[in-house]
């Protein structure tokens, strides 16, 4: 919010806090039209800090700024359902032809207990454990596909590679237990 005046430019807590009052209300209602009750908090919390990340930019004017924001918030989580979407079809064309085909050399149970982990990953480590375990990329380029740093790439692979045989461990029935074929896909969040 850019003013003249050296008090506000000194308590950054206080500048946002009447950004907040004046605007929160607008853009939650904005917010509400683009994506529904269920999503519009989301949206207006990301805009506010994204305005507290960036509280030099805001300009005097700050409610047309903010519902930029708005709208390229309510376009980045149009464009994550979409890519959740598509990892959702994604595993169930692979449970698909898993259950069709099985593998020699791999047993139903273990598949069933991979795939029941794999699904219960978020949509991001699913998509790093898949960019490299499935297509074969190298981490550098698979950080490049997914968007991200190497460095952010590395982590959320180990995250998913740590999340995935924990579930797997939990996952599995004991030797006695009859197998249930059924898989249900869970979709995760990043």
């Amino acid at each position: 919010m850019s003013d003249d005046s050296t008090t506000d430019h000194q308590d950054p807590e206080r500048l946002f806090s009447a950004l907040w009052a004046a605007h929160a209300h607008r853009i939650l209602a904005y917010a509400q039209r683009h994506v529904g009750p269920d999503l519009a908090d989301e949206v207006v919390a990301e805009t506010f800090l994204v305005a507290w990340r960036r509280l030099a930019d805001v300009p005097g004017e700050a409610l047309p700024w903010l519902l930029v924001v708005a709208r390229n918030t309510v376009a980045n989580q149009r464009r994550s359902g979409f890519r959740r979407r598509a990892v959702s079809q994604e595993l169930a064309r692979i449970v698909h032809l898993v259950e069709t085909h099985p593998s020699a050399e791999t047993s139903a149970l273990e598949r069933q207990t991979v795939l029941r982990a794999l699904a219960t990953l978020s949509p991001r480590e699913r998509e790093a454990l898949l960019l490299v375990s499935w297509d074969g990329l190298a981490p550098g380029a698979a950080a490049q596909v997914a968007g991200c740093s190497p460095s952010a790439f590395a982590m959320r692979l180990s995250r998913a590679r740590t999340r995935l045989r924990h579930a797997s461990a939990a996952d599995a029935p004991p030797p006695d237990e009859p197998v249930d074929h059924s898989l249900e896909l869970q979709d995760g969040r990043a």
